[in-house]
């Protein structure tokens, strides 16, 4: 078969052979959880438990407060012991402390709410959006949003992302071969929902068990196609998937609507069948566990708010002093500066760097070799936009287009200088958006 890809792009190494052929395991349970009440891209929710309450597993215990936001559910039953603002991998936010009883009592609302054939697609997204579930490869956008396009912009295509580019990563690699059944049932739910009669399933060609496992799993369903994608990062990024999968560009500024697509990942697609099967929200989720600074890497099945220390126990614990601790990949995870955090819906990764590894190479000047523009999959100049950012010019930085970036790292990566690109992109990104903001 031929392979996909798109412009630009790099190759680091994959880094995935420690976990790829390890099969998930059950996570411990945990004796307390910290539940964020933001795990998700949109409005934090409103705490609906107070100190002293009982709660149930699956049981609501964060109200959603705006369109852009989702409930949150506590993964355990047992009692609630503190609703404060605690530490998370994304900073400080109100967090609903709950102590296990070990019981795993499921709450009342936890069943199966139908088959696909006989919802509506209104009553899928309504289940989708009450269970909780956001884009599980990172970003935690809620997914009944991304369902939810204006009229005006059609839909035709669905793309799942089974690419998992990040080095180390194998979580969704390991769902596609142990449960590829409700990988296609939910995406299924979710053409219903778009009334979309074509999806692709996007798998990099480095994971030839993953593609068969699923080229398998949607044997006799209409419309849905499998394609091998070549092994490039960043090739899950939505707009290089939608190029890749369609050869349909997203307009600078635009979204993956605006080219009549709607992405979502793989473990997002698994979690939604969950929820219209058994009626079970998001509350845990497949996450490798990995790197040098391990001593027994594996994929778990984690339960979210358990803390990043007692998941890494569980793999043997640290393999000498740490050197960085990272949720997600290393090319878009977010660096921790401790392990008392708690796991969350995008909690994908818990990858640990030695000393060694961690330690970050001194930058030295720029020699204009071309080689970030050479490869930045949105077409961009890195180079100069970083430059307009140390110099404080956001204005002439917005004209490089800088708001395109999609900060997948690759010219940090490739820069034979060792520039801080990326580190100064985001900044640029962030001061022409709050200048936005304040326009408003």
């Amino acid at each position: 078969m031929g392979f996909l890809s798109f412009r630009g792009g790099v190759h680091p190494p994959h880094f995935k052979e420690p976990t790829a052929r390890k099969k998930v395991e059950k996570a411990i349970e945990p004796k307390i959880v910290t539940i964020p009440l933001r795990q998700h891209i949109g409005a934090p929710c409103e705490p609906l438990v107070k100190p002293g309450d009982k709660v149930k597993v699956g049981q609501k215990i964060g109200e959603a407060s705006a369109f852009v936001s989702v409930p949150v559910h506590s993964s355990v039953s047992g009692t609630v012991k503190q609703v404060k603002e605690m530490l998370t991998p994304s900073g400080e936010t109100l967090c609903v402390v709950i102590e296990s009883d070990g019981l795993n009592t499921l709450h009342e609302s936890v069943i199966p709410k139908g088959d696909i054939e006989s919802l509506t697609g209104e009553e899928i997204k309504n289940i989708i959006k009450e269970a909780g579930i956001v884009g599980m490869g990172g970003a935690g956008f809620p997914t009944h949003v991304k369902l939810s396009p204006p009229p005006e912009k059609k839909i035709d295509v669905i793309i799942l992302n089974g690419a998992e580019c990040e080095p180390y990563l194998t979580a969704d690699h390991r769902l596609m071969l142990e449960n590829p059944e409700d990988i296609v049932y939910g995406l299924k739910a979710m053409m219903k929902v778009l009334n979309v009669n074509k999806a692709y399933i996007g798998i990099e060609d480095n994971k030839p068990d993953a593609i068969e496992s699923m080229k398998e799993a949607v044997k006799g369903e209409d419309g849905i196609e499998v394609v091998g994608l070549h092994t490039k990062y960043p090739q899950g990024a939505e707009k290089q998937l939608i190029y890749a999968c369609t050869k349909r560009e997203v307009p600078s500024g635009g979204l993956p609507m605006d080219a009549g697509v709607v992405v979502n990942n793989v473990g997002t697609a698994a979690a939604i069948a969950k929820a219209i099967k058994t009626g079970m929200p998001l509350i845990e989720r497949i996450c490798t566990v990995t790197g040098k600074g391990i001593k027994e890497p594996k994929n778990l099945l984690i339960k979210v708010g358990t803390s990043f220390k007692e998941i890494i126990e569980q793999c043997g614990g640290y393999n000498g002093t740490p050197g960085k601790i990272i949720m997600g990949g290393p090319m878009m995870g977010l660096a921790q500066h401790t392990d008392e955090i708690p796991a969350v819906k995008t909690t994908s990764g818990i990858l640990v760097f030695t000393p060694e590894e961690a330690k970050l190479p001194k930058p030295g000047p720029c020699i204009k070799c071309g080689k970030c523009v050479e490869i930045c999959p949105a077409f961009l100049q890195p180079l100069y936009i970083s430059a307009y950012s140390l110099k404080n010019m956001f204005e002439t930085a917005e004209k490089y287009n800088a708001l395109d970036c999609i900060e997948c790292g690759s010219c940090s990566f490739i820069c034979p200088s060792k520039r801080p690109l990326l580190q100064s992109i985001r900044v640029a990104k962030r001061e022409i958006l709050a200048k936005k903001r304040k326009a408003k």
